[in-house]
């Protein structure tokens, strides 16, 4: 097992400890629980009658917006992680 520091560009960082993240979690929060369960039960005709032209866009919006971030931020530290020569044994 070896240890690896990679560096990440500024804006990242700058990102990740800001209180934009607050945001971001939150969002994470509703994009794994609440959307699917309101999709689902808008699907079935269950949920808020009437509401469905806002409810499904906002969270289909909201999971995309999630995952949209955490792909940038995973590609940006992969691209790092490719850019370390791997040791031989």
């Amino acid at each position: 097992m070896t240890k690896v520091t990679i560096e990440v560009n500024s804006k990242w960082v700058r990102v990740v400890r800001s209180p934009f993240m607050w945001i971001v979690w939150a969002f994470q929060g509703v994009s794994l629980t609440f959307a699917p369960l309101f999709l689902y039960w808008s699907g079935r005709g269950q949920g808020m009658p009437g509401m469905e032209w806002i409810i499904v866009p906002s969270c289909f919006t909201i999971i995309l917006v999630v995952g949209f971030f955490y792909m940038r931020l995973g590609g940006e530290v992969i691209g790092e992680l490719r850019k370390i020569p791997v040791p031989r044994p």
